[in-house]
């Protein structure tokens, strides 16, 4: 039986947990601070650094090709666009 190894070791998968939990932390506690425009953007700022610890390291996208690398960075260039029009559309209304 084939023993498979891990690419991130068990203590860098720790501390990405527990960055995890802080960011979740953090996350509800700006919620109960109300800085008006900027409570949308804090959200958006503290969810996408969320979401690139897991597709790094949880996903393991570090050591995708790059086909996939690319491919990804579309899809997030184009949801991009995509909620640039929700937001232009709401500020112009």
């Amino acid at each position: 039986m084939e023993h498979a190894s891990h690419i991130f070791s068990y203590k860098t998968l720790g501390l990405v947990l527990g960055a995890l939990l802080m960011l979740t932390g953090v996350t509800v506690g700006a919620s109960y601070i109300d800085v008006g425009w900027l409570n949308v953007w804090i959200a958006l700022v503290i969810a996408s650094a969320k979401a690139s610890l897991v597709l790094v390291v949880f996903m393991h996208m570090k050591s995708a090709g790059k086909g996939v690398v690319v491919s990804f960075l579309s899809t997030v260039f184009f949801l991009a666009i995509m909620i640039g029009f929700i937001f232009w559309d709401v500020a112009f209304r």
